[in-house]
């Protein structure tokens, strides 16, 4: 599902295989047990940063929706079970990546759709490559109601009205090109090669910073503090569970 490689002071997290990465519990602890390796041995490491990327086409294609809605029991089917348990994890993962004690970059180098471009906004910086790719919010046109917290963190990550509201209400596929035009996309690179290795060159300028992994951490979270609160829920599957930040 993914590999943690380190290298010198930078872990990086490659999401594996040809397929289109959909977000289901499976691939989602696959990611989280990578995370908490990487936070748990950063502690003897001194600073260090994570880069995301993922092999294939695609980054993430977003949610596994025929997982959720292919449950065979009629009563777990009808009451979302599947669906709950797809999006408490995610919300976790994100809530994990906003506190992880180092800085992060999303080296995405191929498609991230829907809940796959949240897990690439969940990131510090993104990265992108621009000969393959979009970020795409396509809940509008797949008829899926898109959750108060994803648009939360889009519009706590995008400045302006208008360019959120594309994002959000107008489903633009955005390019490489268009993403640092717009202010989403740190920097665009001519391949997924290119773009790893630049993600590598600047996650090593962070390291050199020196920073302390917990005080980043704290500063992070102190940034994002009303929206980790927002993550206590998800209204779209009717899951008002428990508050995902006190659980982790």
């Amino acid at each position: 599902m993914c590999t943690l490689e380190k290298r010198s002071g930078l872990f990086i997290l490659t999401i594996t295989g040809d397929d289109e990465h959909r977000l289901n519990p499976t691939l989602i602890d696959s990611i989280r047990v990578a995370l908490n390796r990487a936070k748990s041995e950063s502690e003897s490491m001194g600073p260090t940063a994570l880069i995301t990327t993922a092999q294939g086409k695609f980054f993430s294609n977003g949610y596994d929706l025929s997982w959720a809605l292919s449950d065979p029991d009629p009563v777990r089917a009808k009451a979302l079970v599947r669906s709950k348990s797809m999006s408490r994890k995610f919300r976790l993962l994100v809530a994990e990546l906003i506190s992880l004690p180092m800085p992060t970059i999303a080296a995405v180098t191929g498609h991230a759709s829907a809940a796959g471009f949240i897990l690439a906004l969940s990131h510090d910086y993104l990265l992108m490559r621009k000969d393959r790719g979009f970020l795409y919010m396509s809940e509008l046109d797949i008829r899926y109601n898109i959750p108060y917290w994803f648009t939360l963190f889009v519009k706590s990550k995008i400045g302006s009205p208008m360019i959120w509201r594309n994002v959000i209400l107008k489903a633009e596929k955005i390019t490489a090109a268009k993403g640092v035009e717009w202010g989403i996309v740190d920097s665009a690179h001519d391949n997924g090669e290119e773009t790893v290795e630049a993600a590598v060159r600047l996650g090593m300028d962070l390291v050199n910073r020196k920073w302390d992994g917990k005080v980043y951490g704290n500063t992070r979270r102190t940034v994002f503090a009303d929206f980790l609160v927002a993550l206590g829920t998800d209204e779209s599957v009717g899951d008002t569970g428990d508050n995902v930040d006190s659980r982790l």
